[in-house]
């Protein structure tokens, strides 16, 4: 009972085949069993650390019922995506990291119990019973979008979610492989949205398509989540050379062109050694991309395992699929051949110091230490910042230094109406804290129009 039930992984033979999802789930009996290790506290600490606060003793109380469909009603109380959520949100460092349970062995194993329940759940949407006249605009299809659509066509509004791409779910599509958010997954939650009301209107840039301005004369109310996806570089000598991408680039390539089957007219070139350069779940995402595609591929990192932020699973996933981990190092330059493609990365090794203002121990370069490694391409993955085009095409709402959207305590915009959620508005964070940003908005917005009345 101290810990988890294991779940089934896909053989680490076939991983380096297939885009396949590699952890497969619960079974009902595993379920039971690792249902039955929830003390139901009272307190419920751990609703308390779920950023949308769903009843987690509740939920998992009906499983060891093994009524799933109740689970299921009560999870969607406040999540309607836990497919999603049961597999890509880090409840390690949230939910389950205050589970009574831990505090003699492992944490009861929350995140594949939510799993489970999504996908042995065969249900239809609630379709809402009570509509109002009021309408409101959501801009961007990502976690803090589709959190936001969901609360308010609950509560009856008519809900607009104006998208970018052609497909839905934003970073849950473009920015997550298969191998660990199967997109039939994310398609089968929008399209309960779909089912209770939402509309959604795609190959639509706000900012440039249609204006903010136009939107705020149409609709009541507008929530603005369009994340994060302008990618961060190094400044480092080199990053213009043919082979140097972003995670960003790379990952769209992967998942929204299958690049990889060759579908479309912007295949990947052909990548024998790849370094990625980041320590969070996007360089792990990329650099696993890349070992599927046969390449040997590095991983870069300037801190040390304890300081890595990916989630402990997907590093674990990564070491036994064979990247080559290179940690307390740090790129200083890239070189290329005499047609301008990479060649060679320059790093340095590094030492760890004094905490920094991260709460991480800092890296401090080791004079003397410069090495290189034989590289064919470059995937950068160190980060993101909102993308500009919004900013620049509208004088409605304002943006600090960062780019980041400024909003206030209700998630409300210096615009009246106009809320903000999610990446947009923290810069690069996780799916579970952009959709608590959205259900907030969702609520402040439901508010504020009904005082209308």
């Amino acid at each position: 009972m101290n810990s988890k039930n294991e779940m089934r992984l896909l053989d680490i033979e076939k991983r380096l085949t297939t885009f396949e999802e590699v952890a497969l789930g619960y079974n009902e009996e595993e379920a039971y069993l690792e249902a039955k290790r929830c003390l139901n506290c009272k307190t419920k600490p751990c609703v308390k650390s779920c950023p949308v606060a769903i009843d987690i003793p509740r939920f998992i109380e009906k499983i060891k019922e093994k009524d799933v469909e109740s689970a299921y009603q009560i999870i969607s109380e406040a999540n309607l995506l836990p497919g999603i959520c049961g597999r890509v949100c880090p409840q390690e460092s949230q939910c389950e990291s205050t589970c009574v349970r831990a505090i003699k062995g492992e944490a009861v194993a929350i995140g594949r119990l939510e799993r489970y329940v999504a996908d042995h759940y065969q249900g239809k949407a609630k379709i809402p019973t009570t509509k109002n006249q009021y309408r409101v605009a959501i801009i961007g299809s990502g976690p803090a979008g589709l959190a936001c659509a969901g609360v308010l066509i609950g509560k009856g509004y008519q809900v607009t979610v104006y998208e970018a791409m052609h497909e839905n779910g934003g970073v849950l599509v473009y920015g997550i492989p298969e191998f660990r958010l199967p997109k039939r997954i994310v398609k089968a939650e929008i399209d309960n949205l779909k089912q209770m009301g939402v509309v959604f209107e795609n190959n639509v840039v706000v900012g440039k398509t249609i204006s903010l301005e136009t939107l705020r004369c149409e609709f009541d109310a507008i929530f603005i989540g369009t994340g994060a996806g302008l990618p961060k570089f190094m400044n480092i000598p080199g990053e213009n050379y043919n082979g140097v991408l972003s995670a960003n680039e790379f990952l769209t390539r992967i998942n929204l062109m299958k690049a990889y089957k060759k579908e479309y007219d912007t295949p990947l070139k052909k990548m024998n050694n790849v370094a990625v350069v980041g320590g969070g779940n996007v360089a792990m995402d990329a650099a696993r991309c890349a070992k599927r595609l046969g390449a040997n591929v590095y991983l870069i990192y300037r801190r040390s395992f304890k300081e890595m932020p990916a989630r402990l699973e997907e590093i674990h996933h990564a070491q036994e699929e064979g990247i080559i981990f290179k940690n307390l190092t740090n790129p200083i330059a890239i070189t290329a051949d005499e047609y301008g493609r990479v060649k060679q990365i320059i790093c340095q090794e590094m030492v760890l110091g004094e905490a920094d203002a991260s709460g991480r121990r800092r890296s401090i370069a080791k004079e003397g230490s410069d090495f290189t490694i034989e590289v064919d391409t470059v995937i950068m993955a160190i980060g993101n910042y909102p993308n500009p085009l919004l900013r620049t095409s509208t004088t409605l709402v304002k943006y600090d230094q960062h780019d980041c959207l400024i909003v206030d305590e209700n998630n409300q915009t210096t615009c009246k109406g106009i809320y903000g959620g999610g990446d947009v508005v923290t810069g690069a964070a996780t799916v579970i804290l952009a959709m608590g940003a959205g259900k907030k908005a969702a609520y402040a917005i439901d508010q504020a129009l009904q005082e209308k009345k």
